[in-house]
């Protein structure tokens, strides 16, 4: 993970040097003018399908089912099996963009976001039972949630021009994502290093992921307001779920690669500012 991280955050910074050069250069050096450059807004929804291999990974992590230790005879184990609905293959993502328009250039931060998926607890308690099924102990249930929030930096460019009414904006970008999760149950996992027994608790459990998007965009531009029509795809790879500190060892499907993929449709709508250069052309009026 660490890795990961690392190496995202070095491209960032070699990117945002590289921009940040551009952006402050002396307008009479030619390289372009500043006072054309546009600040723009925009909020978006869409819907986002999930490949069956994110599915599973969501649903297999989601409903854990681990064992309990009895507090008074830590070398007994109970489980039992769990009654809830799987995740469907399927959420709606929410948007705000921030970024800047050059001509025909743009770049901006998209940050995205969702609505906790919940299945709900079919009670409060349920019953566990004993490795030698001898025994029954009752043990707490919680909703199972998930749900992920995260950014990427993208570059596109509107394909028939600056300022025509219709335009095309094929764009692509990196960043990253955080996936969450909220376990069914108090469950003790036992560390895959030293053997030692690992409690989840009432909380969510978080995985990091590098991130790479790419979207098409169908936008109309009303004045200063555009609205636009997109599709595309994000490519996600999650790092190991770690549980109070530990990783969850959970086989293959646990792996440094999890794949978090997905298309997407959706609308947005786009609020772009006037430039500089646009606001001296008002004053000569």
């Amino acid at each position: 993970m660490k890795t990961k991280i690392t190496s995202f955050l070095w491209s960032a910074l070699l990117c945002a040097m590289t921009f940040a050069t551009g952006a402050f250069a002396d307008t009479e050096a030619g390289i372009y003018e500043k006072d054309h450059i546009r600040g723009f807004i925009s909020i978006g929804a869409d819907y986002r399908g999930m490949f069956s291999e994110f599915q599973n990974y969501v649903n297999r992590t989601a409903f854990l089912n681990g064992y309990h230790v009895d507090p008074y005879d830590d070398s007994t184990k109970y489980a039992n099996f769990l009654n809830y609905e799987t995740f469907d293959d399927y959420y709606f993502g929410m948007h705000v963009n921030i970024g800047a328009q050059y001509k025909q250039f743009l770049t901006w931060f998209d940050i995205n976001f969702m609505p906790t998926q919940i299945s709900e607890r079919p009670s409060s308690t349920y019953t566990a039972i004993s490795e030698d099924g001898t025994r029954a102990m009752k043990f707490p249930l919680y909703d199972v949630r998930w749900f992920a929030y995260g950014a990427d930096w993208m570059f596109g460019w509107k394909l028939f021009g600056e300022n025509t009414f219709i335009n095309l904006i094929p764009a692509v970008g990196f960043g990253f994502n955080l996936i969450n999760f909220h376990l069914a149950s108090n469950f003790d996992f036992t560390d895959s290093d030293d053997k030692s027994t690992v409690s989840a608790r009432d909380r969510y459990y978080s995985t990091f992921a590098s991130t790479f998007n790419s979207e098409l965009e169908l936008r109309l531009e009303f004045g200063p307001i555009a609205v636009g029509a997109y599709g595309g795809y994000r490519c996600v790879r999650y790092n190991e779920l770690e549980i109070e500190k530990h990783v969850f060892e959970g086989g293959s499907s646990y792996d440094t690669d999890n794949v978090g993929d997905t298309w997407f449709v959706g609308l947005r709508l786009t609020w772009i500012f006037r430039s500089e250069w646009q606001k001296k052309q008002d004053d000569k009026l």
